[in-house]
């Protein structure tokens, strides 16, 4: 996705009469990005489209919000990242802790190829703290840069280091204790 797309839909999203034409537009742009953001974090396909679902529908309600200070990509990514956090917090409240969602999804899920390895990371990720392991997915599958890590969660970038070389070490960890 280009810069040109980018200013095209923030133009659409700022005119009343184009706006719904600009955010189908925008869907259609960043629904595969967000998906899997979302999906590395909250790890069940259903949970990651419902996440999706209320992240477009927070984004919709927050145009007026938009002022163009971030790339829109920026904007919704952390929307998406806030919404995932915020899901796994509500299902930690039901008393849901990680060890009740197996990683068993992953196996039988058309989008993981399903090797030994593959799974292996899935279930270290899933041990992870929600803030490490975001971290950790944003860096480690979304090869984004610190400093975009920053904007996104709000945190320091020596914070993030932090995060991150805990993630791989502990993420290190359960490889050599399953070996």
């Amino acid at each position: 996705m280009g810069d040109y797309d980018e200013q095209h839909i923030v133009r659409l999203l700022s005119e009343t009469a184009t706006q719904r034409k600009g955010f189908e537009l925008l869907v259609r742009c960043y629904s595969e990005q967000l998906y899997w953001i979302i999906r590395r974090i909250v790890l069940v396909h259903d949970d990651a489209n419902d996440v999706l679902q209320n992240t477009f529908l927070k984004a919709w309600n927050g145009l007026d919000s938009y002022h163009g200070d971030a790339k829109i990509s920026t904007w919704l990514s952390r929307i998406a990242i806030n919404e995932s956090l915020d899901f796994l917090r509500r299902r930690k409240q039901q008393t849901v802790s990680m060890d009740d969602i197996s990683v068993s999804p992953f196996i039988a899920d058309e989008y993981f190829d399903g090797s030994e390895a593959e799974t292996m990371l899935q279930e270290a990720i899933a041990t992870l703290p929600d803030v490490q392991r975001t971290v950790f997915l944003l860096r480690y599958f979304e090869e984004k840069k610190y400093s975009e890590i920053s904007q996104l969660l709000n945190t320091s970038e020596g914070a993030l280091k932090a995060s991150y070389h805990i993630a791989v070490k502990k993420i290190s960890d359960y490889f050599k204790s399953h070996d």
